[in-house]
């Protein structure tokens, strides 16, 4: 285990082998603690003693970093023995007089109960199984893997896609990736994401001038700029002149091969912030706002923490205005109003599906009900829904930063429909994007199926329900939104199906997902489980990541004919 310019190396915890990570463990206990016991007064610079007289570690000796990692460690690492001794380490800290960090907030989601997921250490062996290989993948168990567990199988399909996209052989190198990651998840000013890959970036050996701002980045990055904006906001305004205008470039020219690369890890990380934001993922508690140096008061916050916005959990449980943990007061949440919709709801799929049997829409009709939904859908927002200017931090990644979703019949400019009919990821997409960079399209299918498909036959209290008509409403919704038409559904299910609050939810998360609030969450569908609300975001993700690969993909298609 190394020591570089008093940097720790975390490398060796992610082995499977329990021995290795023993010694690793060993290595960093002696690191951490030889480097706690040399800091000491300076005689023009004296260190920080909280009230208690601990000695609150500086930022620039680097130790509060490595105290909020082994912080991490010790709550979320799926192996007990890292879990054990980094909680050891800690104490031996706190033992030589020196403050250790505490875990801001409670737990993965701000939206979910953290009594109601499943806990590190508590969790089956697949499970088990999954956050171990997230660990191993990643060297974390990040806040999107503990919410995402809520159903396995899409997990398992979603790790194996984005291990291969980030760290399997591909056309670009590896700190290009990361830096697409960042430059994706800034358009929609997630800081979550991009925290993670600037850390990420740095550890594959990415110069840290290029965080400084794109304009720092190679030109050839700074190209992809525009694309990016784009399929971020208005995926429908991309042309072949835009794929020419990359591929044809001279020197900062991009091949084929490293377009779809790079169109791939665009997608995949607009769609990831729009789950990132849609579940109300918090800090991880090694990133900023995840932990604080501050110690608790008798009521276990200090005001510091109210102000920031982090409560204690007495005080969220006895206040209605942070909003009520679902489970927590079950009988409240499902009234008898609640109850009503779900069978209202149910009603309606037996309606529907009655009517299907009984006659089907003329082409005419079908098409007249498509050009309705897309219009309305335009007018679909929240009433919380206003203009935020993005923090400098996270805005220096991107350009044009007034750059956002507009509706694309808005002002009088139409832009015709996409018909799948015309192409489609089965018939295109997915033969193309296999062709440039192997295995990746095979992948993003499995993924793409597994969340479409994805059953357990309930609604909410109700068992041995066939869901396939409301999922299909969701995605085919979400399509709709981006002018994307299937010629054999009937998109008047759509508005009996999705009431407005459910349509507001959806619209947010999925076109301006750092506008979504908890009482958005809370408010649609207020009788079924979080679990079915985070299906919910899976669907959005991979609907939301189809459609702007469709769109960018057919560009590409006709560029090359």
């Amino acid at each position: 285990m190394e020591e570089r310019e008093g940097e720790v190396r975390w490398d060796g915890l992610c082995s499977r082998d329990a021995a290795t990570r023993a010694a690793a463990l060993d290595t960093i206990g002696q690191a951490v603690l030889r480097r706690s016991e040399t800091i000491a007064p300076v005689a023009a610079e004296p260190p920080t003693r909280a009230a208690d007289g601990l000695l609150v570690p500086a930022a620039r000796d680097g130790l509060s970093e490595v105290l909020a990692r082994l912080l991490m460690l010790s709550k979320r690492c799926p192996f007990p023995d890292v879990r054990e001794k980094s909680e050891a380490i800690l104490s031996g800290v706190q033992e030589l007089g020196i403050r250790i960090p505490r875990p801001l907030g409670h737990g993965p989601s701000r939206f979910i109960p953290e009594k109601e997921m499943i806990q590190v250490g508590n969790e089956d062996a697949m499970m088990h199984t999954l956050f171990a290989d997230s660990f191993a993948m990643l060297g974390r168990l990040d806040n999107v893997t503990l919410v995402m567990v809520f159903h396995p199988q899409y997990l398992e399909s979603f790790l194996k896609t984005q291990h291969y996209l980030l760290q399997m052989d591909g056309p670009l190198p590896l700190h290009y990736r990361h830096y697409i990651g960042i430059m994706a998840a800034a358009r929609h000013q997630c800081s979550y994401l991009v925290n993670l890959h600037v850390n990420d970036f740095l550890h594959v050996g990415g110069d840290p001038k290029w965080l400084n701002g794109l304009e720092n980045a190679p030109q050839k990055l700074q190209n992809l700029g525009e694309l990016n904006k784009m399929l971020a906001h208005r995926p429908w305004l991309i042309t072949k002149e835009h794929i020419e205008q990359l591929l044809k470039t001279e020197e900062n020219s991009w091949s084929l091969a490293e377009l779809i690369h790079a169109v791939v890890l665009l997608t995949h990380y607009h769609s990831l912030a729009s789950f990132t934001f849609g579940c109300g993922i918090s800090p991880e508690i090694d990133c900023e706002g995840g932990h604080t140096f501050r110690p608790p008061s008798v009521s276990n916050y200090c005001i510091c923490d109210i102000t920031n916005g982090y409560h204690g959990v007495d005080e969220i449980h006895a206040s209605p205005a942070v909003g009520i943990p679902v489970k927590t007061f079950f009988p409240l949440l499902k009234s008898t109003e609640s109850v009503c919709e779900v069978k209202a709801l149910m009603e309606k799929m037996k309606q529907l599906q009655e009517c299907r049997d009984e006659e089907e829409a003329s082409q005419e009709e079908m098409a007249t009900r498509f050009e309705r939904e897309k219009r309305e859908s335009m007018f679909v927002c929240s009433s919380e829904d206003e203009e935020s200017a993005p923090t400098r931090d996270v805005s220096r990644h991107f350009e044009d930063t007034s750059y956002g979703y507009k509706d694309f019949s808005r002002h009088g400019m139409h832009v015709p429909t996409f018909r799948v009919q015309d192409y489609s990821w089965e018939d295109h997409g997915y033969s193309l994007v296999n062709r440039l960079y192997p295995d990746v399209g095979q992948l993003l299918d499995e993924k793409f199926h597994i969340a479409y498909n994805l059953t357990y036959n309930t609604m909410a209290m109700h068992k041995d329900v066939d869901t396939s008509m409301l999922r299909r409403a969701i995605w085919n919704y979400i399509h709709c939104m981006f002018g994307i038409r299937y010629d054999d559904y009937d998109y008047g299910e759509i508005n009996q199906l999705l009431d407005r609050s459910f349509k507001v939810y959806i619209k947010t998360v999925v076109c301006t997902p750092e506008k979504t609030t908890k009482r958005m969450y809370d408010s649609f569908w207020r009788q079924f489980e979080h679990s079915e609300k985070v299906h919910v975001n899976l669907l959005l993700v991979e609907a939301r990541m189809q459609a702007e690969l469709l769109y960018a993909l057919r560009a590409i298609t006709r560029y090359m004919t």
